[in-house]
């Protein structure tokens, strides 16, 4: 071993060494028990960032441990190309986005070799390249002959500045979720997947998902959105059609005394018709396309509407009650209409007070209290009807089922479910996408491309429109085509699709990448699927995960897999967070443009003093962002790898800390020191692996250090992936090794304690192996065993014999009140105390997501944790 341990010499080695033995290749392998470990692969913007570090260490460590463990480990990485981003790169650079993806895709599959990630780099796939598209439009042809895909003029969430269509899950608080510009709502043809025929079976196996963060469940839950309740004909005064409205509160409709239509109804304009309303009717609609639906709904915007000249008539009392257009009625949700009942809806209630409607009390408050405010405010609780013909006097809970079998009585309506979930909008007015495989036929009407002519390919000599804009429509040579039914002139769809449908398949792709007889290869699929750890940010709770779900879904509906959950478990690792910088004269500075000096910050631009903010999440815009090949030319990867590691949980949001990168540093030199120190006396002396009682004092209680430290991690890794406190273990183990080093020397030390240091050195090294594995593997090589061989070595297993030790009871208090105790070893440092009373479930129940200000440990007694 070389005197200083030097990573750039280190790191490099072993990764040619695991890339010319094929490390981590895998193939299926019936003898053995199988594990897939996948992290959500990377947009390739041409740099990691240290978020990506983190998240793909966490998964690196995850899929080593299981390696170690004995499972056939499948563990690939690719690349999520299509999209607007590089479009836009393409623009603003005057390239090509293949040109500027694939240059990007080198980049950072260097960048990924560099951090050391056992990656199966064979499976490597692009969702740009068109043997991956070829087989999602030829998937889209199978859903398009099943009906599970249809085209449709409708009302579209629009994004000006991308000059595309977005999904609805795709909008964020009114924005587009990639630009952050305010979404506007646009009418155009495009294409839809049938989500909503699953929609019931998404929601249903939410509960069965018990590998999943309960967050995530909930967030899909939501956005599903299952409302019971009753669906009811309004029939339209002097003509033959009716309004058909889903309503929660059936027992409210006496009180029922106006209509209101979202202004994207597709009855609006045609009830507004020879009324005198239609000019305000139109500009009303008009307005509200250029404002979001989040906007419209906020319960801070005030209501308004417009009335269309038209009536109604209540089923129930026959009734004549207006019809209005109005700012909070939304096409997504239920009908489009909505059965407004101002004495009970508080929304309605304001409409109501605006315009001069009528306001009719049907439920009477239990508390009489409480109606005397009724004149102020809706009433929204329970209480006995009145004003409701036969159903006066009646609880309204048991009127609501009583109304409902009265509509269908005497067929004014029936039992609803309602979902907010729409079916997916996949259309895209952008180049850099898979085009859709669909022909438009001045004969035939519309024609699924014949298979035979897959992939539909993106025609590389285009010119990229400035501003956005898909340059497909003006291309001749793309658009002219022959009908594949009549062999007649015909038009190519020129809408591309969704990225979120690349990776709503492409983990079922890595089980057989170059598979060229069908999406991949059932056997594969059904050796490999599904997922046994996927690992991602929350996010993608309602687009990507859901659609996966979706996705897979429609593969079993087609007998393409036998299964309908593609991920066994979830981890949504938290955000990487430092303070920002901000300089009055310069705004936000990146890290390297402010210096300490004087225990304070100063400007390197100005050398005016820098405000440090608050704690946030690394931005770009808010340049406080770490480079994290910078990091791995200074420190190394596998130091970069110990601090995203040890300074959180994976669940939790880490801070940044360029102390915390020098401690880890620091620790992997003293784990070398060690290693070298001993190394003479080691490398020749068999470890020792006899039962403990035949140990003198000393080493006993190393061995016993060592096996208790094994089990700690074991299940710190494999129970809640809790990488912290599993590196604070071996820090313990390596502690009480220099423990005897501080005694007595190598030349000095018996067989005995030098076959016990070697078992404790060699567990370190296993223990330490998923996490730093190029220290690691160099350390082991030296000690005689076989170049590269701890990647593939067997995980340690601890001795029930062994674990015999005194332990300390310790309690658990936040903001000073009980939540929780455990028992720990007696000689656990302050540190590992603290750690241990963080995973506390109790504790975690009680801290929720409130920040933690301060955890104190209190005479080896007790721990309190400050929120």
């Amino acid at each position: 071993m070389e005197e200083r341990y030097d990573p750039q010499s280190v790191e490099p080695k072993w990764q040619a060494v695991w890339e010319q033995t094929r490390a981590f290749a895998v193939t299926e392998d019936p003898e053995k028990e199988k594990y897939y470990l996948l992290e959500m692969f990377p947009y390739p913007s041409g740099r990691i960032h240290i978020g990506h570090v983190r998240n793909y260490t966490i998964g690196d460590v995850v899929a080593r441990y299981k390696r170690m463990c004995g499972y056939n480990v499948l563990h690939p990485m690719g690349w999520d190309a299509f999209g607007m981003p590089a479009e836009n790169a393409a623009i603003d650079n005057n390239t090509h986005p293949a040109k500027w993806t694939y240059e990007n895709i080198a980049a950072m599959r260097k960048q990924l070799k560099r951090m050391g990630f056992s990656y199966d780099w064979e499976r490597e796939l692009a969702t740009c390249d068109p043997e991956y598209y070829k087989w999602e439009q030829w998937l889209f042809i199978r859903m398009y002959e099943k009906g599970m895909v249809y085209r449709k003029e409708s009302y579209v969430n629009w994004c000006e500045t991308c000059s595309t269509v977005l999904a609805n899950e795709q909008v964020e608080a009114g924005s587009c979720w990639r630009c952050g510009r305010a979404v506007q709502q646009k009418k155009l043809w495009g294409w839809f997947f049938k989500i909503t025929d699953y929609a019931e079976d998404l929601l249903e196996y939410c509960d069965r998902l018990a590998g999943w963060p309960e967050k995530v469940l909930t967030m899909q839950k939501n956005w599903i959105g299952k409302s019971t309740g009753a669906e009811i004909a309004f029939p339209v005064q002097g003509t033959d059609e009716s309004l058909s409205v889903f309503t929660t509160r059936p027992d409210t409709i006496y009180g029922a005394t106006f209509m209101v239509l979202a202004p994207e109804h597709p009855m609006v304009k045609q009830l507004a018709a020879g009324t005198g309303q239609e000019e305000a009717v139109s500009e009303f609609v008009a307005r509200m396309a250029r404002e979001s639906h989040t906007d419209r709904i906020t319960e801070e915007r005030e209501k308004e509407g417009v009335f269309l000249g038209a009536w109604c008539i209540n089923p129930v009392n026959n009734r004549q009650i207006p019809i209005y257009t109005a700012n909070f009625a939304l096409m997504e949700y239920g009908t489009g209409a909505v059965m407004s009942v101002p004495a009970h809806d508080q929304r309605d209630f304001e409409f109501a007070r605006k315009y001069g409607i009528e306001i009719i009390p049907v439920i009477k408050p239990e508390d009489i209290s409480t109606g005397q405010t009724a004149r102020d405010q809706a009433y929204t609780g329970d209480g006995e009807m009145v004003n409701s013909g036969p159903f006066d006097g009646m609880h309204n809970r048991q009127a609501y089922e009583d109304l409902i079998a009265y509509f269908e009585q005497h067929g004014m309506g029936k039992r609803a479910v309602s979902y907010r979930l729409r079916d997916w909008g996949i259309s895209r007015q952008r180049y850099w996408g898979a085009p859709v495989p669909m022909v438009h036929c001045p004969q035939c009407g519309i024609v699924p491309v014949d298979e035979k002519d897959l992939p539909v390919r993106l025609p590389e000599d285009i010119d990229l429109l400035e501003g956005g804009g898909s340059p497909l429509s003006a291309h001749e040579d793309f658009i002219n085509t022959e009908c594949p039914k009549c062999k007649g002139p015909a038009r190519r769809e020129t809408d591309t699709m969704d990225t979120f449908v690349e990776s709503s398949w492409y983990f079922e792709r890595y089980c057989s990448p170059d598979y060229d007889g069908g999406m991949f290869d059932p056997a594969a699929v059904d050796y490999w699927m599904p997922v046994d750890q996927y690992i991602g940010g929350v996010e993608h709770a309602v687009m990507h995960l859901l659609y996966s779900r979706y996705f897979t879904r429609v593969l079993k509906d087609m007998g393409l897999v036998d299964f309908r959950e593609p991920f066994t478990r979830l981890l949504t690792q938290g955000m990487v967070c430092k303070e920002t910088q901000h300089c009055t004269d310069h705004g936000y500075l990146y890290p390297e443009e402010a210096e300490d000096r004087d225990e304070s910050v100063y400007c390197k631009k100005c050398g005016n003093p820098v405000e440090i903010g608050r704690v946030e999440k690394m931005s770009k815009s808010k340049k406080n962002i770490i480079d994290p090949n910078q990091l791995v030319q200074y420190y190394g990867a596998d130091t970069v790898r110990l601090f995203c590691l040890f300074a959180s949980p994976p669940e939790r949001d880490l801070e940044w800390s360029e102390r915390g990168v020098e401690g880890g540093y620091r620790f992997l030199n003293r784990v070398w020191r060690l290693a070298r120190t001993w190394m003479s006396r080691l490398k020749n002396t068999r470890p020792y692996d006899g039962a403990p009682g035949e140990l003198d004092e000393t080493p006993r209680g190393l061995y016993i250090k060592t096996h208790q430290t094994i089990k700690r991690v074991t299940e710190d890794i494999e129970a809640r992936f809790h990488f912290n406190t599993a590196i604070s273990a071996v820090m313990e183990l390596v502690n009480a090794m220099y423990g005897i080093d501080s005694q007595i020397t190598p030349d000095e030390a018996d067989a005995q304690t030098t076959g016990v240091m070697r078992h404790a050195l060699e567990t370190v090294l296993l223990l330490l192996a998923p996490m730093v594995p190029h220290v690691t593997e160099e350390i082991w090589a030296a000690l005689g065993h076989e170049a590269g061989s701890l990647a593939n070595a067997s995980w340690p297993v601890f001795r029930e014999d062994a674990l015999a030790a005194e332990t300390k009871l310790i309690v658990v208090q936040v903001n000073g009140k009980l939540r929780g105790k455990f028992e720990i070893e007696a000689d656990a440092d302050d540190e590992t105390i603290k750690a241990r009373a963080l995973e506390d479930e109790n504790a975690i129940r009680f801290i929720g997501d409130k920040p933690i200000k301060k955890v104190i440990a209190v005479k080896n007694k007790l721990v309190n944790i400050v929120v």
